[in-house]
């Protein structure tokens, strides 16, 4: 072949450096597997069995307004076909695995207490995750959230995470995997490095792995919002520490100037919001989760249980759809509602997924005019492998009952 050029390297000068950090910045990982959701239990509240009670009151919940599969269908919007395996794959999870990611709450939850107390409450969280790593007991993903800087009193955050640490190594001999912290209510950019710097210095003093310690920020204010978008090396400053971003709908919402009646994840703003951490963190390898439904059933009645569970499974379906494969559950309720949801959300489309995936590999028409472009073969394995993710505890396990 003629070219007409010259030796085109000598036209690209510092390509090299240019993609070495293309590929520091967008590392682009496949899809690890991520808790569909995160519970957030007051401090003075958790305990060696709080996972155990969570799993007996949605499982008593679900025996009491949803007993049978038929019922399932009108109050997720779920296809008949699929009542049946989603009920069972619900009913089973809350038997084998009730709370995927707990977090021990000392923010919004628990509230500010005088320093003796919350120290008792340090002691007394730390025990139960030790009693829960003895048992077997403690989810996959744990951890704590931490005052936030915002509220004036950073050294009371840093204590309470340092007692915890230190209290959870001192009874549990190690940290058990799937730590992380919840670094809340970040109004100022400035704050991420402070608060991965004590992570460092924890680190050392506690003779810990680099990196042993990451933490997760909230975006709950649209300061944040806009200090993320301003901010490219944000990320990269953090050396990989910044493990994922959860949206805030109440205080974002807040501060946003919505009614108490617009307060809601499906909001436009809320929409707006979601959109702007996804282009910030795309391709990062930095988890998105959104936020909760405040709410829980207003009585027993099945009519009230059934309505909490409509909307709640119509918020987590609305984040999916965006998305957002995490969501925060404020009751045991919610257990029955998200999973039956993110099943159903998983379900629906996983054989003709597989089918689309074998067609593009032995390069054959997938039919139904679908025309498959690489980026979106991509996705549709994404997909498969999120549905995988969800699935495989349950399908691999037996039934005892």
């Amino acid at each position: 072949m003629k070219t007409t050029l010259p030796e085109p390297s000598g036209l690209i000068g510092g390509f090299e450096e240019t993609y070495r950090e293309q590929s520091e910045r967008f590392a682009g990982t496949e899809p690890a597997w991520q808790p569909v959701h995160t519970i957030y239990v007051p401090a003075d509240r958790v305990s060696a069995t709080t996972v155990d009670e969570w799993g007996r009151a949605a499982t008593e919940l679900l025996h009491e307004h949803l007993f049978t599969p038929g019922e399932l269908p009108p109050l997720c919007g779920l296809d008949p076909d699929l009542a049946a395996p989603v009920h069972d794959r619900v009913r089973r999870k809350l038997r084998i695995e009730p709370v995927e990611d707990l977090r021990v709450d000392f923010e919004d939850g628990y509230g500010r207490r005088p320093d003796a107390e919350e120290d008792r409450h340090v002691e007394s969280a730390a025990d139960a995750v030790a009693a829960m790593a003895e048992a077997g007991t403690l989810p996959r993903r744990w951890g704590l959230r931490v005052k936030s800087f915002a509220d004036g009193d950073p050294v009371r955050s840093v204590r309470t995470l340092d007692g915890f640490l230190t209290e959870v190594l001192r009874r549990a001999g190690e940290l058990p995997p799937g730590f992380t912290v919840t670094f809340p209510k970040v109004l100022m950019e400035a704050y991420l490095g402070q608060f991965a710097g004590c992570l460092e210095a924890l680190e050392g003093a506690l003779g810990l792995p680099e990196c042993a310690l990451r933490f997760e920020i909230q975006v709950e204010a649209p300061q944040t919002v806009a200090f993320l978008l301003r901010s490219p090396d944000l990320v990269p400053s953090l050396k990989g520490r910044l493990a994922a971003a959860h949206f805030g709908v109440f205080d974002y919402t807040a501060a946003c100037g919505l009614p108490p009646h617009e307060q809601r994840l499906d909001h436009p703003v809320c929409d707006q919001a979601r959109e702007a951490m996804r282009i910030v963190f795309a391709g990062t390898g930095v988890e998105l989760s959104d936020g909760s439904l405040a709410a829980s059933p207003a009585s027993n009645s099945s009519q009230d249980v059934r309505a909490l569970w409509a909307r709640h499974a119509e918020l987590v379906a609305h984040s999916l759809s965006h998305g957002f494969y995490q969501g925060w559950d404020m009751h045991p309720s919610h257990l029955v509602s998200r999973y039956a949801a993110v099943y159903a959300f998983h379900l629906a489309h996983y054989e003709e997924y597989r089918a689309r995936v074998e067609a593009w590999e032995q390069r054959r028409d997938a039919g139904g005019g679908i025309m498959d472009e690489p980026a979106t073969i991509r996705t549709v394995m994404a997909a498969l492998t999120r549905a995988d993710n969800a699935l495989c505890l349950l399908d691999g396990a037996a039934d005892g009952g």
